[in-house]
């Protein structure tokens, strides 16, 4: 018995009780097991869709049925890469910060530390109007001005025990911090992206397992995020049975809300596996030497 992800489509319109519908389709199929043992969890907020314990007979019957996609639900990678000056968004480019403070980022990894100097909320105000969500850190978490909020699945904290979180929402949104070295070597100033945007961290590492990423989608829609940030991909997966790849462009980009997946797909980025619909990729120098050489032969780059 293996959980696996169930997408039905988009939520109907009226009156719909998502709950009570995906404990009839489970009750539907099982034997000799209450459905209610069975349920992982159901999304009911931006898409229509649940996550069960199903065994291969009863996850066959219901892909036959032909109403739904039936999915296992895999463990993510992480993963990371750059390209902020690739996209020409360096310390000198001139900003707004007013505008760029309504903006909400929600990244789905592992947690963030807030303590980071890359978070301090000085000169920051109150949260952007469009703020639909909360603050659920858990044990030894508060949120503040720049970390709007927080919320965990299958974890006590939202704390990044890993450092990989912290990392990725540093690279999106890390407010300038001057004199920072590795031991002592290349010391300089360190930034985001879009240093004045609020952060919303989503911790589903514990393992990243597709069925809480998938929740971590769900509640970040709900929340009011306008950009989701997501730095894991599965080696395995091909669009058929991507439980990002398949609920994204459907029901995100129906959202209005982009999601930018980093290095998604395993390792550095392949043209190859770069194929996801309504995904806006990320990438290294290495990368991009790899896609020109896809298009062009050895006479052409220069």
């Amino acid at each position: 018995m293996q959980v696996h992800i169930v997408y039905l489509g988009s939520l109907p319109d009226g009156e719909y009780s998502p709950m009570a519908h995906h404990l009839n389709i489970l009750q539907s199929i099982v034997q000799g097991s209450s459905p209610e043992n069975l349920l992982v969890r159901s999304y009911k907020r931006s898409f229509n869709g649940f996550a069960a314990k199903l065994t291969d007979q009863e996850r066959e019957k219901l892909a036959n049925e032909g109403s739904s996609l039936c999915f296992p639900s895999r463990t993510f990678q992480l993963q990371t890469t750059r390209s902020w000056e690739f996209m020409g968004l360096n310390e000198k480019v001139s900003r707004n910060s007013v505008v760029e403070s309504d903006i909400i980022v929600g990244v789905i990894d592992t947690g963030i530390w807030p303590e980071s100097e890359s978070f301090k909320d000085d000169g920051f105000g109150p949260p952007p109007k469009s703020w639909k969500g909360v603050c659920d850190g858990g044990k030894n978490f508060t949120c503040n001005n720049k970390i709007i909020g927080a919320r965990r699945y299958t974890a006590e904290s939202a704390r990044d025990e890993l450092g990989h979180g912290t990392h990725t929402a540093s690279t999106v949104a890390e407010n300038a911090v001057k004199d920072v070295n590795f031991y002592g070597l290349a010391n300089g100033t360190a930034g985001g992206g879009v240093p004045a945007v609020r952060i919303v961290a989503y911790k589903v590492w514990g393992l990243s397992l597709g069925y809480n990423v998938l929740a971590a989608f769900d509640d970040a829609i709900a929340d009011g995020v306008n950009i989701i940030s997501v730095s894991m991909g599965t080696v395995e997966a091909g669009i058929d049975d991507d439980p990002v790849a398949i609920a994204w462009p459907m029901n995100g980009t129906s959202n209005n809300v982009s999601t930018g997946a980093f290095a998604y797909g395993s390792g550095h980025i392949s043209p190859v596996n770069a194929i996801n619909p309504g995904l806006v990729y990320e990438a290294s120098e290495e990368d991009y030497i790899r896609l020109l050489c896809t298009i062009y032969d050895e006479g052409k780059v220069r």
